[in-house]
C-alpha cells in the first residue's frame, strides 16, 4: 500500500470490499442535457480505455509495420503460435485494466469510462455465429469496478464485424467484406447489441452505448445506410431496453452527420470526436447548431492526443459549451501523451526491432518471454503516472495559477524539466505548444511531460535523466522554490551548445537577479559545462523563480544554488545614486530586461509610455529597499515601434527609448 501512494499521490486505492452504491438513476436526455434520475444534470469528465481490448499499432509501437490487431497477432503468432498467444492475450486482458485502475481513473476526478470493445469477444463471425461469454464476463468485473466507484461505463462498439471503416483502428482486413459490404456482418452487430442490452439493461451504471466508434466509408451525401442500420440498432435495443442512452457517431471518424437528423429517440446523444484542430467555437459551431436543432444533447466521446494546453482549452471550450468528454486513452508504452506510461520493456524492443527489419530473428522461448515481460508491464503500479496530464484536464482550466511539478529546495538543485505545472504563458513559453494542423511537434523530444517544453533524455550525470533542449528565443520557464535560507548565493546553469550564443536571465519574484549569462559553444548538443551568476542575494520563502531565455539555441540540465554567506548586508553594495540604465536587448522582442538603482527606500514607478505620450504599461509601481534591482518587461500585448520607459523615485526622473521589433 505505502508504495502505491508514493507512486500514485492523487489515487486512492480501495482495499476493502464495499457495497455497491446506487446511482442516482439511468443517465437520460432532457432536451439538450444529460441528467440522472433526479433531474439533475451530469457533466461526463471521462476516459477511454483504448488499447485494452482493442490494440492499434502506435500505441504498442508496431504501426511502421503492424497497424491493425488482426496483423499484430500475426506477427506475435508466427512467433510463439496460436496457442502461446493466447495466453499473451489472456495476460494482456487481464493486467491492462484491474480494478486499481477504476480505483485511480475516480481519484483523479474522471467520473465516467468509455469501454472500446472488439465484437469478436463477444461473437464468432460465423453463419450462423457463437455467441462467447469472454466480452461479458470482461464487462462484468469492470461494471463492478465502476459501481463501487460511482462512474459511469459507456459501452462502445470500435471494432464492428467486417470494420466499420478501412482503417486499422476497426480492424478492418480488405480480404474480407467490411461492416457496409455485408448483410451478415450488419446483422450480427444488431444480435451481439441486442444480447448487451438484455444484459444490462437494469444496470444504473451503465452510461449508455456508443453504437459504432468513427465510422469511415463512402455511404452517400445522406449516409442513408449509416442513419439506417443506427435506427435498427436502437429499435433492436429498445425492444428489451428502454433505460440507456444512445449514442451516435457521425460519419468520416465521427465529425459528419449529415442525414443524421432528425433524431429517431427520444434518449439520443450524438457524439463528435476532435483531433488536431483549434479549440474555438469556430470548430464546433456546425455540431452547436444540430444540438439546437435537434434538442438533443452532444458529447465529444473522444480527444485528446494533444499537448496539456491542447487539452486545457478543450476542457474550457467544452464546459462553456456544456458538453461532456472523454480523453483518449488512459494507458500507452511509452507515452506522456495520457494518465499512465507503460515502461517499454527492452526484451519487447528487441521485437520490434526485428519486426522492424533491424535484429535477427529471436527464438520462439525468448519471444513468448519478451511479450510476457511487456503484458506483466500494463500493471498500474508499474506505470509512470503522468500527472502533468491529468492536472492539465481537471485541474488546470480556468486557473491562471500554477502549481510545483517538484519541491525544488534551495540551496540544492533544481532540474530545468521540473518547471511548475500551468498554462501556457503562465507556467511557460514556448514557440510550439500545441498541435491544431495534425503535424506540429510541440515537444521534440516526446520525453517526461506532455507540454509545449521539449524535453529530451539527457547523459549529464548531474541531471534527473532529461534536460530542455531545442530553446528558441524568448521562451520562458517559471519554478515555485522554497529557500529554506537567506543569504549570498552562486546560481550555476548547467548548459550544452554547438555553436554557442545563446542568453540567459534570471528572475526572483519578478526582479532581476543580476546580469545575462551568456552561453558558450561547449562543443556538442550533450557536452556540459557550466555558467554561474555570483553573489546573489535571496531571501528565505517561497518564491517564483523565473529563468527567460533571450537568445537560444542551446540545452539546459539543471540549476544548482550553492549558499556562500549568510551574512546577507556585508554582501550587499548600496549604490550612491538613482539610475535607470538603458534597456537590454534593444531593439527587443517581445520581452526585454530593465535595471535600475534606487540610493535609499521608498515608492519607485516605472512606467512605458508610446510616441503619443499615452501610458501603455506599469512595470513596477512599489517600494523598494535600496540597492540594485532588475525587472524583466514583456511587450506581447504591443505593437511594434518606439516607446519610452520612465523611472520616477521622489524627485528622480529618467527616461529612456525602448525599440519593438514585430
Amino acid at each position: 500500500m505505502k508504495s502505491l501512494l508514493m507512486l500514485f499521490p492523487g489515487a486512492v486505492f480501495c482495499l476493502m470490499l464495499t457495497a455497491t452504491p446506487s446511482a442516482q438513476g439511468f443517465l437520460k436526455v432532457s432536451g439538450k442535457n444529460i441528467v440522472n434520475g433526479s433531474g439533475q444534470e451530469v457533466f461526463l469528465k471521462g476516459v477511454g480505455l483504448g488499447g485494452w481490448l482493442l490494440q492499434e499499432g502506435y500505441m504498442l509501437h508496431t504501426s511502421a509495420f503492424a497497424n491493425a490487431q488482426w496483423q499484430i497477432r500475426a506477427k506475435i503468432v508466427d512467433l510463439i503460435g496460436e496457442t502461446n498467444t493466447e495466453a499473451f492475450y489472456e495476460t494482456w486482458r487481464k493486467n491492462y485494466v484491474r480494478k486499481i485502475d477504476i480505483d485511480s481513473i475516480k481519484a483523479w476526478g474522471f467520473n465516467s469510462i468509455r469501454l472500446p470493445f472488439h465484437y469478436n469477444l463477444f461473437a464468432t463471425n460465423t453463419n450462423p455465429p457463437q455467441f462467447l461469454t469472454k466480452g461479458f464476463d470482461i464487462v462484468d468485473s469492470l461494471l463492478s469496478w465502476c459501481e463501487e466507484n460511482q462512474i459511469y461505463l459507456i459501452l462502445d462498439m470500435h471494432a464492428a464485424p467486417g470494420g466499420q471503416s478501412d482503417e486499422p483502428i476497426s480492424d478492418y482486413n480488405s480480404a474480407f467484406p467490411s461492416l457496409w459490404q455485408s448483410a451478415q456482418n450488419r446483422d450480427l452487430t444488431v444480435m451481439i447489441w441486442r444480447k448487451i442490452a438484455e444484459r444490462y439493461k437494469d444496470k444504473e451504471w451503465i452510461g449508455g452505448y456508443d453504437l459504432i466508434n468513427e465510422p469511415k466509408w463512402e455511404l452517400g451525401p445522406n449516409n442513408q445506410a449509416l442513419r439506417d442500420l443506427y435506427i435498427r440498432l436502437t429499435d433492436t435495443i429498445r425492444a428489451v431496453d428502454t433505460n440507456h442512452i444512445v449514442y451516435i457517431e457521425g460519419n468520416w471518424f465521427a465529425t459528419s452527420f449529415g442525414g443524421l437528423t432528425p433524431p429517431w429517440d427520444a434518449n439520443l446523444v450524438y457524439s463528435f470526436h476532435k483531433y488536431w484542430n483549434t479549440n474555438n467555437t469556430g470548430s464546433i459551431q456546425y455540431l452547436l447548431d444540430m444540438r439546437n436543432s435537434s434538442n438533443r444533447p452532444l458529447w465529444l466521446g473522444e480527444t485528446g492526443e494533444n499537448s496539456n494546453q491542447w487539452l486545457t482549452e478543450m476542457a474550457e471550450l467544452m464546459k462553456n459549451n456544456n458538453i461532456g468528454w472523454a480523453t483518449w486513452p488512459h494507458k500507452k508504452i511509452k507515452s506522456t501523451v495520457g494518465p499512465l506510461s507503460v515502461t517499454l520493456s527492452p526484451l519487447y524492443q528487441t521485437l520490434l526491432n526485428y519486426w522492424g527489419g533491424s535484429g535477427a530473428r529471436p527464438s520462439a522461448s525468448y519471444a513468448q518471454s519478451a511479450l510476457s515481460a511487456q503484458a506483466n508491464a500494463l500493471k498500474l503500479e508499474l506505470c509512470t503516472y503522468n500527472k502533468d496530464y491529468v492536472h492539465s484536464i481537471l485541474k488546470q482550466p480556468f486557473s491562471s495559477t500554477t502549481t510545483p511539478f517538484a519541491e525544488n529546495l534551495i540551496p540544492g538543485t533544481i532540474y530545468a524539466p521540473d518547471y511548475d505545472m500551468g498554462k501556457y504563458g503562465v507556467a511557460y513559453s514556448d514557440v510550439a505548444y500545441q498541435n491544431t494542423n495534425n503535424g506540429t511537434t510541440y515537444n521534440s523530444g516526446y520525453e517526461y511531460r506532455n507540454d509545449g517544453v521539449d524535453i529530451e533524455k539527457c547523459n549529464d550525470f548531474s541531471s534527473n535523466g532529461y534536460d530542455v533542449g531545442w530553446i528558441e528565443n524568448n521562451e520562458w520557464l517559471t519554478y515555485t522554490v522554497k529557500i529554506q535560507q537567506s543569504g549570498i548565493y552562486n546560481i550555476s546553469l548547467n548548459v550544452a551548445s554547438q555553436n554557442g550564443g545563446g542568453s540567459i536571465f534570471l528572475l526572483m519574484d519578478g526582479q532581476g537577479l543580476g546580469n545575462f549569462l551568456n552561453v558558450p559553444a561547449t562543443g556538442g548538443w550533450q557536452s556540459w559545462q557550466n555558467v554561474t551568476l555570483e553573489n546573489v542575494a535571496l531571501t528565505a520563502g517561497v518564491r517564483k523563480f523565473m529563468i527567460r531565455f533571450y537568445t537560444g539555441g542551446f540545452n539546459l540540465s539543471n540549476i544548482d544554488f550553492t549558499l556562500i554567506s549568510t551574512d546577507v548586508k556585508d554582501q550587499k553594495a548600496v549604490p550612491a545614486e538613482f539610475s535607470l540604465e538603458q534597456n537590454h536587448p534593444n531593439p527587443f522582442n517581445p520581452s526585454t530586461v530593465i535595471k535600475y538603482s534606487v540610493p535609499v527606500d521608498g515608492l519607485v514607478n516605472i512606467a512605458v509610455f508610446n510616441a503619443l505620450g499615452e501610458q501603455v504599461a506599469t512595470v513596477v509601481n512599489e517600494d523598494l529597499a535600496a540597492g540594485e534591482h532588475t525587472v524583466s518587461f514583456d511587450a506581447g500585448n504591443l505593437a511594434g515601434g518606439i516607446y519610452l520607459c520612465r523611472m520616477k523615485a521622489g524627485n528622480f526622473i529618467s527616461t529612456k527609448k525602448m525599440v519593438l521589433l514585430k
